[in-house]
């Protein structure tokens, strides 16, 4: 919901800035892509700029991005961005082991599809190794979910 209020905003401003009047500036959904187009290189990088800035005010981080290149398509260049959804397998597989070797032996972890499921008794042992996560860095954005 909330990337689909960043486009929409980010649409609004490609279509009242003048600096993009007149040059097929447009931001809009292709699917589950976000697709922008403009007519040159230079331009279209200015739109992609556009749109980061809403993603960071609407508190997306550009991590969950998945950022093509510019590339021609007949008279104008365009950008596809996905949506990066839950966890890969490798990732996971990463954070699971970092979890493993650092973390308290109490916790102990597990992969559920496209979620990390992360278990222990203590409280504080969860939340050391939620400081623990927060403080590496994974090239992905993470988020926590309390179930209690």
């Amino acid at each position: 919901m909330e990337a689909d209020n960043a486009v929409n905003q980010a649409r609004k401003e490609v279509d009242q800035r003048y600096d993009f009047k007149g040059i097929g500036a447009d931001v809009s959904w292709q699917g589950e892509q976000v697709l922008l187009k403009a007519s040159t290189e230079e331009r279209v990088r200015a739109v992609l700029d556009v749109v980061q800035s809403k993603f960071i005010k609407r508190g997306i981080d550009l991590k969950m991005l998945d950022i093509g290149d510019p590339y021609p398509s007949g008279k104008e260049f365009r950008i596809e961005i996905g949506l990066k959804n839950g966890i890969s397998s490798e990732n996971a597989k990463k954070i699971a082991k970092v979890i493993r070797e650092q973390a308290p032996k109490s916790v102990k972890s597990q992969i559920q599809g496209d979620e990390l499921r992360v278990q222990s008794k203590s409280r504080d042992d969860l939340q050391s190794t939620i400081r623990l996560l927060k403080g590496e860095d994974f090239e992905i954005d993470l988020q926590f979910i309390n179930f209690r």
